[in-house]
């Protein structure tokens, strides 16, 4: 073979290792600890008025690792919050303990979101940008995965800023709404959720 030949195969060989290596290339890993000053909120309706309830404070401070390959794939995300149920407080004393057994808090204590992907990974800068993902909702023992419509933003500290907004309904978990009074206060069935959760960035790969 002449010596032309074989320089070509060389710059063949070379050209598919380095596109191998540059395509094969290992997802970014970065991490997020989820910071204290929290608040989880679902506002409902009955037939004769509207009711709001909130976590106020998430004690935890847990991990969520974003897997990132690139700005035009989806992000894998692993972590969760785990929202204790009896923290749920309506300003109401018979409301909050109606949806507390609604919810099954004794037997269920936690309601846990559980974070599977992004669309995209964030801009991260002051103005608020939209971006849908997937959580996987577990609540009075059920399971439901959820598109959940986020925005994200970062203060002049990098404290990330995420608002994630939903709606999800009682009988999704197969839960009865909570009823009054021989049912003639009864709550619709759907469940506006909204979840506030600050992050700081910890460590990347």
């Amino acid at each position: 073979m002449s010596p032309k030949k074989n320089s070509i195969i060389l710059f063949a060989v070379v050209f598919m290792v380095v596109f191998v290596s540059a395509t094969d290339k290992a997802p970014a890993l970065i991490k997020w600890i989820i910071l204290k000053d929290c608040t989880v909120r679902v506002n409902g309706s009955t037939n004769i008025n509207k009711f709001s309830c909130s976590i106020p404070e998430y004690q935890r401070s847990d991990t969520l690792t974003c897997y990132r390959p690139g700005n035009e794939v989806p992000v894998v995300l692993s972590g969760r919050l785990a929202l204790p149920v009896i923290s749920f407080d309506c300003n109401n004393s018979m409301m909050t303990n109606d949806l507390r057994k609604t919810l099954k808090a004794k037997e269920f204590p936690s309601l846990n979101i559980y974070f599977i992907s992004l669309e995209k990974y964030p801009e991260l800068n002051h103005a608020q940008e939209p971006i849908t993902g997937l959580v996987n909702i577990e609540l009075a023992g059920i399971s439901k995965k959820i598109e959940v419509n986020y925005r994200f933003s970062m203060d002049e500290q990098k404290i990330i800023h995420l608002v994630g907004t939903q709606t999800i309904r009682f009988s999704d978990f197969l839960l009865v709404p909570p009823r009054k009074l021989g049912g003639m206060i009864r709550a619709d069935d759907r469940l506006d959720v909204i979840f506030r959760i600050n992050f700081k960035r910890i460590a990347d790969s």
